[in-house]
């Protein structure tokens, strides 16, 4: 495994946007994952949509076959690193510090539209495949 996923890159995922689906292929599914908040946020976002049913099905088929990992081992990151960025006055929303914690933690590249955000945090691996 080698990707983190971003909750943008799944919503451009599945909306077919960008040629993601034909990379995904070429890189094999296997090589992906995401955060158990990417899967809170997508869920939220499916039921806040004019076809909640539709894009619910969406994300289950999609999450039975990719790997969602827990938070469980990102927690002193995260604390770590939300302390450090209030200090320095650049915090960034505490789900897009879990999602870059569980990143780092698991040694993955986080791939993302919202680079200037997760930028901010130290020792993360960021690829941008929209831009």
């Amino acid at each position: 495994m080698k990707y983190l996923l971003d909750t943008n890159i799944c919503i451009y995922f599945f909306k077919g946007q960008f040629g993601l689906i034909e990379k995904f292929i070429a890189i094999g599914f296997e090589n992906f994952a995401i955060s158990e908040i990417t899967l809170a946020e997508l869920i939220y976002g499916a039921e806040k949509s004019q076809n909640p049913i539709k894009n619910l099905q969406i994300i289950e088929k999609f999450s039975d076959n990719i790997l969602i990992l827990p938070i469980f081992d990102s927690i002193k990151i995260y604390g770590k690193e939300k302390a450090r960025l209030k200090t320095k006055g650049t915090i960034i929303s505490d789900l897009d510090i879990f999602i870059g914690a569980t990143s780092i933690s698991n040694n993955l590249i986080l791939v993302t539209r919202n680079v200037k955000e997760f930028d901010r945090m130290e020792n993360i691996q960021l690829e941008n495949w929209i831009d």
